[in-house]
């Protein structure tokens, strides 16, 4: 193909993107991986490192 005939070709749109904005399309994105991301599991509870467990609180003297 001649480089004159691949300059004119008609340059491609997607069909639907035309006169969507970027902050529409990032929303429409933020909203669908939200709705499709499942709930996370808890997180465990911290192990106590040693040296730092609490077994009673300190006796005050009366």
């Amino acid at each position: 193909m001649p480089a004159s005939e691949r300059d004119e070709a008609p340059r491609r749109v997607a069909a639907g993107a035309a006169g969507v904005s970027m902050r529409d399309l990032l929303a429409a994105c933020a909203a669908a991986k939200a709705v499709s991301t499942p709930p996370r599991d808890p997180d465990p509870a911290p192990k106590a490192t040693p040296g730092t467990e609490v077994t009673e609180e300190p006796r005050r003297a009366a």
